[in-house]
Formats: C-alpha cells, sequence, structure tokens
C-alpha cells in the first residue's frame, strides 16, 4: 500500500505574497534597460551572458541532475539522476548515514527555457508509518543555464543525524523540488538507515 505524502509536501506560503508577471527571458532582459541596479541583478541571474542550452524538444524548465550526500572526512555519495530509472531505484538502495554525524545534500540543476522562480526543497521523513521530520529548504531564482554556466550547485542547510540506540533503524523519505507556481519538478521517494557506523 502506498504512503501518503502529499498533505506533507506542500511548501509554505507567506501571507500577501504574490507572484509576479510571468515575462519571457527577451522581456527581461529589455526591462528597464538603463537601470544600474536592476543590471547587476539580472547580471546575476546570468541574463546576460552565453547561449541558452535548454533542448526546444524538451519542454522541462528544471532538470535535476544529481545528488550527492557530503560528510567531512569522507567520499560524497553521489547519485546520478539522468540515467533511465535512477529516481525509481533510490527507494530501494538505503543510504547508510553514522549516528550522529554531520551532513550535508548537493544538488545540481538545470534550468532550461525560462527565469525559474522560487525553487524550493521539500522533504518529509517517516519511520514505521509516522513521521518524523519535516524539511523546506529555499534554493532561490535562477536564468536558464547557458553554455557559460551549464549547470547550478546548491548545498544544503547541515544536518546532524539522530543517535543512540532508539534512533537506529530504517527510515523512508519522499522529496520534492517545487517552483513558486507550485509546479513539481521532481518528486522521488527514497531510504537510509541510521547506524552504529558506516558500513
Amino acid at each position: 500500500m502506498a504512503e501518503h505524502h502529499d498533505d506533507d509536501l506542500v511548501a509554505s506560503k507567506t501571507e500577501g505574497f504574490k507572484i509576479g508577471e510571468k515575462k519571457t527571458l527577451e522581456e527581461y532582459k529589455n526591462l528597464d534597460a538603463n537601470d544600474e541596479s536592476l543590471n547587476r541583478w539580472k547580471a546575476s541571474l546570468g541574463l546576460n551572458s552565453g547561449t541558452p542550452i535548454g533542448d526546444p524538444n524538451d519542454p522541462r524548465k528544471c532538470i535535476i541532475k544529481s545528488l550527492a550526500l557530503e560528510t567531512e572526512g569522507r567520499d560524497d555519495i553521489v547519485v546520478d539522476l539522468t540515467g533511465p530509472g535512477a529516481v525509481e531505484s533510490l527507494k530501494d538502495k538505503p543510504f547508510i548515514i553514522k549516528e550522529g554525524a554531520k551532513f550535508r545534500i548537493r544538488v545540481v540543476f538545470q534550468v532550461h527555457h525560462e527565469v525559474l522562480s522560487g525553487l524550493k526543497y521539500l522533504q518529509v521523513v517517516k519511520r514505521k508509518g509516522i513521521r518524523v521530520s519535516k524539511d523546506e529548504e529555499m534554493l532561490g531564482s535562477y536564468a536558464p543555464n547557458t553554455t557559460d554556466k551549464p549547470t547550478y550547485e546548491k548545498r544544503f542547510n547541515q544536518e546532524e543525524a539522530p543517535s543512540g540506540m532508539i534512533a537506529r533503524g530504517h527510515y523512508n523519505a519522499i522529496s520534492k523540488f517545487v517552483d513558486d507556481d507550485d509546479h513539481t519538478h521532481l518528486q522521488f521517494e527514497w531510504s537510509f538507515d541510521i547506524a552504529k557506523d558506516w558500513e
């Protein structure tokens, strides 16, 4: 029986916040061309350099390329999400995390076709069907990737794995990447084991 996470995976909303009007890349580039601060903002998004690399035949706006688990003193565990079946297999291959270890997640992604506004990462962790945590990480807004900047990389806030005999065991998680328009770019299930040691 599939677990229901839909209610858990809803991004928080800021009261009174309204999403701005959608603009094309050309409209953003021409927006107040003489406004120096706006030009700096556009440059920080990468709107003024390189050739867009998006495939016109691929409608996706955001492509999550890989996830990695970074832990000090150990090699990163990198999961390439571009291959066939890579996302689906995550659920059946649990990560091993040593109790009390400090770690962070790193994501590499691409944005295609238009500015991506307010990308967020949501995660719910359950143990034996009971929710033990819910996290939300704001990743930001991004211009489409170009030949000058082919990917974006973002490191999440550092976390500490729980420790003690009660904390050890198997956990199931569901994660998704969603934007300000409530468009889900990737949703996947995965699992991890909290163990006494890494092996």
